[in-house]
């Protein structure tokens, strides 16, 4: 056998017997029978959408849930008109918007396409294809309503036995605003831009009663061509926008400078009409800071630090989260970049949506400061709340802080006394479960719902829809624990 082997290989081949593979016939084709396809079919019975959506699908869920759990009379208590085409049934577009809204499709245009083209919508809407128009009307003009589903959601979560407040978390995230940075503008470059269109205007102005004199002369007096020309129509309208924009950005300072003084007169011990004297004044003397700033498409958004290291327009959204399912408890927006205003009220609005104080709540250290941390103190000996609130880095101006073991003096200030409780081994334990508890819901909204970029335009609208992405989210974590059967538990709204 071994003289038979080739150079190359364990046996040699005659290079007549090779084959290529390009020299076999292909295989004849054969009657294969496939299954039946008709396009052209008609049915003999009309299809029913019920059996194209599985029993326990998302879409199912909420269909109970508008129809049997939750409470839609604020919605129906706006239709006080009786003339006019009938709208759509309220069911119809709190399904869908419901829907839309938890799986991440919030357009109104995108819900239309999805209401013809999706299984899940046609069946919510029954059929009907409401347009993006009437999807969009119906969601400006009921929107507060919207909101207040929220407390109706968590509520449902509590009977579910989702919510125990045995500890929760809070924490803030900056949400696009439906506007562009580079449509905002400095108070220090309105003054600068509004000379310059100040003056092109009465240049304009001036080119214009030349050019009417002239064309009076040429045409007569009664023929048209009174017309401002196009060119000084737009710099007329930069500039009233421009002097809008300047003036509101005047009011805020204004007004910020009235509370501050009014604030410090009352702190003096002075009475009401010297506080007010007082607070007049400074607001007359009030002015922006030059760098103060004021977007053009959406004014009450802010230019915020985001968590990709650069400044967009954006809102600040705060989140009380239960440890247990990660139920939101209490949200808000805001327009405020700092979260240390944020503490005691988000903390009072968990007791007032649940009807109970959490346990213990935790906060990282942008909640910190002597206010915050005293205030805490009072309110935990009224309703028995721990707090633990990370203080961060001490300043060199900052007393030191206090040893970690023996008897914590009297004279130590609250931040002292809450840098103590999380050195010890409980305080670390406990605060070691912040952010799993409430960073993570950020990232499902996020993620599932698309919530980084808020569509609807100032802070009342954009309250309302942060509101109705945190009831969605709460519906999601109620459909994963019970599911629809588990809904049959639930008393009735």
């Amino acid at each position: 056998m071994a003289g038979d082997a080739g150079e190359d290989g364990l046996f040699s081949i005659d290079p007549a017997q090779r084959v290529d593979a390009r020299d076999v016939a292909p295989k004849p084709p054969v009657d294969k029978t496939f299954r039946a396809f008709d396009p052209g079919q008609g049915l003999l019975l009309p299809p029913s959408l019920e059996d194209w959506l599985p029993a326990e699908h998302l879409a199912r869920f909420i269909a109970e849930l508008v129809d049997e759990h939750l409470d839609l009379s604020r919605i129906r208590a706006a239709y006080t008109e009786g003339r006019g085409g009938p709208p759509y049934d309220p069911r119809l577009m709190v399904r869908i918007l419901l829907y839309g809204y938890t799986i991440g499709v919030r357009s109104s245009r995108a819900i239309e396409v999805r209401c013809t083209d999706d299984v899940a919508f046609r069946w919510l809407a029954a059929g009907a294809g409401p347009d993006y128009r009437a999807i969009a009307r119906f969601r400006k003009r009921h929107l507060s309503a919207l909101g207040h589903l929220f407390v109706q959601a968590l509520a449902l979560c509590q009977a579910a036995g989702m919510v125990r407040l045995g500890r929760v978390a809070l924490d803030g995230t900056k949400v696009r605003a439906n506007a562009s940075k580079r449509k905002a503008m400095s108070y220090a470059r309105m003054s600068e831009k509004e000379k310059v269109l100040a003056d092109e205007v009465s240049a304009l102005l001036v080119q214009a009663e030349r050019i009417d004199k002239a064309e009076d002369a040429r045409y007569g007096k009664n023929n048209r061509g009174d017309e401002l020309p196009e060119q000084l129509r737009r710099r007329e309208t930069r500039l009233a926008t421009i002097r809008e924009a300047k003036a509101a950005l005047e009011d805020e300072a204004a007004h910020a400078a009235r509370q501050r003084a009014e604030t410090a007169a009352r702190d003096g011990g002075d009475d009401e009409d010297t506080a007010a004297a007082q607070g007049a004044a400074a607001a007359d003397a009030a002015t922006p800071k030059p760098k103060a700033q004021r977007n053009f498409t959406d004014p009450d958004s802010k230019i915020m630090l985001t968590g990709d290291g650069a400044f967009h327009q954006c809102y600040n959204a705060q989140a009380v989260v239960d440890e247990d399912h990660q139920v939101i408890v209490a949200t808000d927006v805001n327009t405020n970049a700092a979260d240390v205003g944020n503490l005691i009220p988000m903390t009072e609005q968990t007791a007032a949506n649940t009807g109970q104080a959490p346990g213990q709540m935790l906060a990282d250290a942008g909640y910190c400061s002597a206010d915050n941390l005293e205030r805490a103190d009072e309110f935990s000996d009224q309703h028995g709340t721990e707090f633990y609130v990370a203080t961060g880095r001490s300043r060199p101006d900052e007393p030191p802080p206090v040893a970690a073991r023996g008897r914590i003096p009297k004279s130590a200030t609250s931040k002292q006394r809450m840098a103590r409780t999380l050195t010890t081994k409980k305080g670390r334990a406990i605060y070691a479960r912040r952010k799993a508890i409430v960073e993570p819901v950020f990232g499902q909204m996020s993620t599932l719902q698309n919530a980084k970029h808020l569509l609807l335009r100032g802070l009342d609208q954009a309250r309302g829809e942060w509101l109705l992405l945190a009831t969605c989210h709460n519906l999601r974590k109620l459909h994963g624990v019970i599911g629809v059967h588990g809904l049959a538990a639930l008393a009735p709204t």
